[in-house]
């Protein structure tokens, strides 16, 4: 199932499942919004279509969750072009909930940042909560996949350790368009994902190339915290950002910018000024 969240002529947003270019409305089945669908492990929706994808307004799939942990540094290739040394342990910060836009909504440039950054990462989506978890077991404990773009303040970040807040400008976190079941991806560590600007491929790699993966990042994260439903964890991103060119590329008003995952879809976001 592709587990969306739209609304219809400006209504308020509702969970939904998209089939083809049809989508089946899940508030008719009494779900609030798609963390109760997540919490009540739905993964298939025994309903008729309701509207078709061109008449609705698409939303970032959970708006809502517990948590948004992302993984820095781990991708080979971009720990070498940040001239950072690869962690011997999962690099987590958070992104904060407002900062979470979806499909169509502008990045927002802030005031107070001059080197704002794109990141395209492949994110789960947990599904069961649980404490220690091995890693063995990730599957009982994922639900899905979604795309997120980590956008980020670089001088900001580099100003201190602590990332959060450089990732966390309202606007900062696209995702979308779906979060695509685990049943639908037969293995989340060999998808293509790329981010393009304006059409020029800025990014191009595979999710295999992640240093530490899905089951790895389970089973550390619930060492240390109790995952519960709904919980993001934005997996990292691969070389080609705007930081570790030369020159450095930073985003700019008035470009759109794509993030693609293979088996999960495409979020495009247009660049504006605050």
């Amino acid at each position: 199932m592709k587990l969306i969240s739209f609304s219809v002529g400006g209504g308020r947003p509702g969970p939904g499942a998209l089939v083809g270019d049809s989508v089946i409305d899940l508030s008719a089945a009494g779900y609030i919004d798609t963390l109760s669908v997540i919490e009540a492990r739905v993964v298939a929706a025994d309903a008729k279509p309701a509207y078709k994808l061109s008449d609705v307004k698409l939303h970032a799939p959970l708006p809502n969750p517990p948590r948004v942990f992302a993984i820095g540094l781990n991708y080979r290739e971009h720990a070498r072009e940040a001239k950072m040394t690869l962690p011997n342990f999962p690099v987590v910060f958070f992104k904060m909930v407002p900062s979470i836009v979806g499909p169509g909504d502008a990045i927002v440039l802030p005031k107070n940042s001059n080197e704002p950054d794109y990141e395209a990462e492949m994110a789960f989506v947990i599904g069961k909560g649980g404490y220690r978890i091995a890693a063995a077991d990730w599957k009982e404990y994922v639900y899905g996949y979604t795309i997120v773009n980590d956008v980020s303040a670089r001088d900001i970040q580099m100003s201190t350790s602590q990332w959060s807040l450089s990732k966390s400008f309202p606007t900062f976190c696209p995702m979308g368009p779906a979060i695509v079941t685990t049943d639908e991806i037969a293995d989340p560590h060999n998808l293509a994902i790329s981010l393009t600007i304006d059409g020029e491929t800025l990014q191009n790699s595979n999710t295999e190339e992640l240093v530490f993966k899905i089951p790895d990042l389970v089973e550390y994260l619930s060492s240390i915290t109790p995952l519960l439903p709904g919980d993001i964890v934005s997996t990292g991103t691969p070389s080609g950002v705007g930081m570790g060119r030369t020159p450095k590329r930073w985003l700019r008003p008035g470009e759109s910018c794509t993030v693609t995952v293979e088996g999960i879809g495409s979020i495009t976001n247009p660049v504006v000024a605050e």
